[in-house]
């Protein structure tokens, strides 16, 4: 696997560490379970980290030296200088020991992968995470992608021998940018049900006080601000955000410091509480202290923190966009509302704090239904059956390229 900004040993809730990050990491760890060696390249952002490093029994994490051995703000978009680096580097490695398949993740690195395995005639499967054409619909003048990324996003579509989408609309997105229906599968994301339960431990609450909780990094298009202008219509609810930089350095971040400025313009300062960066074991144990989960993003690719909610039995306020319209049942294991709309998440809000028959229902229909589509191991199931068939073919063209040579 390529991952070359989102280490799958990243501590979550930073600008550049969220969904791409457990989801390359789940990953891994359910392929190595099953005995596949897996190892994940991503970029040393630490000079202090050894090249290699076991992340689970037959998962190796390489840091791979591409630019300065530290991180690179807004990492997302910057990285592209050091991408011919990473991708020399995939090359020495792979041509010492190649893999059978190579699975990319993020257009950079599917640039990177598709660079180093292509001579070696090594496939490879790609999964994008979010494209740029919907990043530059929805931020406009505000996208900092480079302005090669539509240009590389369609040279993978056209290179890769496999693309994975996670969620449907993102298929009429790829087709739209010149993908093969050929070639591509929707294989969603999953969550870790074990730790994900409606059971379990949960985090202190205010006595009396119904809560909703919000779990993102700190970028504007998660909508963060808008949740926090809706808070001024739903009374006595809290707010609590989890995500951005470690608490002690919160407010050093400036998104941090604007939300905090909305919550004091609307009103409702005093109700909302930021927790700053949160570690992976408290996240179960704050959703289930949830009474209700908002994720309401401009945009969203797919989007996983509404899966780990529904799967503690929390029902969701989401935005009807991306793999949230997928994942998130309207009327059945949480509500939809329009993308940056403070009125509409209100009135959503509003609704499932006022009826706990409906949260109870929404929250045990969410946690079924995950149980039911969105495991890991299902995830896992389908990976290994696309691996196979891009495998099977790639033993097709190398017979049809012996038949051709005799």
């Amino acid at each position: 696997m390529v991952s070359e900004h989102a280490s799958p040993l990243a501590v979550l809730g930073g600008v550049d560490a969220g969904g791409q990050n457990v989801h390359v990491a789940a990953l891994a760890t359910e392929l190595g379970r099953r005995g596949i060696e897996v190892t994940v390249h991503t970029r040393r952002d630490d000079p202090t980290l050894p090249r290699r490093v076991e992340l689970a029994p037959n998962v190796v994490v390489d840091h791979v030296d591409a630019g300065p051995p530290e991180p690179i703000p807004n990492a997302i978009d910057n990285l592209l200088p050091f991408m011919d680096a990473f991708a020399d580097d995939l090359a020495d490695v792979w041509t010492a020991d190649p893999p059978d398949i190579v699975h990319s993740h993020f257009w950079m690195s599917g640039r990177a992968a598709l660079a180093a395995a292509r001579p070696l005639d090594v496939p490879v499967a790609h999964t994008f995470h979010a494209l740029g054409v919907v990043k530059r619909r929805h931020q406009g003048a505000k996208d900092t992608s480079p302005p090669s990324r539509i240009a590389e996003e369609r040279r993978i579509l056209d290179d890769a021998a496999a693309i994975v989408a996670q969620c449907s609309d993102e298929v009429f997105e790829l087709v739209r940018l010149g993908a093969q229906l050929t070639k591509t599968r929707v294989i969603p994301s999953g969550v870790d049900v074990g730790r994900f339960r409606p059971s379990g431990p949960v985090a202190p609450r205010t006595p009396g006080v119904q809560r909703i909780v919000v779990i993102s990094r700190l970028v504007e298009r998660k909508g963060i601000g808008n949740v926090i202008e809706a808070l001024a219509d739903v009374p006595g609810a809290e707010l609590v955000v989890a995500g951005g930089p470690d608490r002690k350095r919160l407010w050093d971040d400036a998104l941090a410091r604007r939300l905090r400025a909305v919550a004091t313009e609307v009103g409702v300062a005093d109700r909302v509480r930021f927790l700053g960066r949160v570690g992976c074991d408290d996240v179960p144990r704050l959703l289930r202290s949830a009474d209700v989960v908002a994720c309401v993003p401009w945009y969203e690719p797919f989007g996983i923190v509404p899966l780990e909610a529904m799967a503690c039995g929390v029902p969701v306020v989401a935005s009807a966009v991306g793999g949230l319209i997928d994942t998130v049942l309207d009327g059945v294991t949480g509500l939809h509302v329009p993308p940056r709309r403070p009125d509409e998440i209100a009135a959503a809000l509003n609704r499932l704090l006022g009826d706990a028959d409906l949260r109870r229902a929404f929250g045990r229909a969410g946690s079924e239904r995950v149980r039911r589509r969105f495991t890991w191991r299902r995830t896992v199931d389908s990976l290994l059956d696309l691996y196979a068939d891009v495998l099977d073919a790639e033993r097709g063209l190398v017979r049809q390229r012996e038949a051709g040579g005799r």
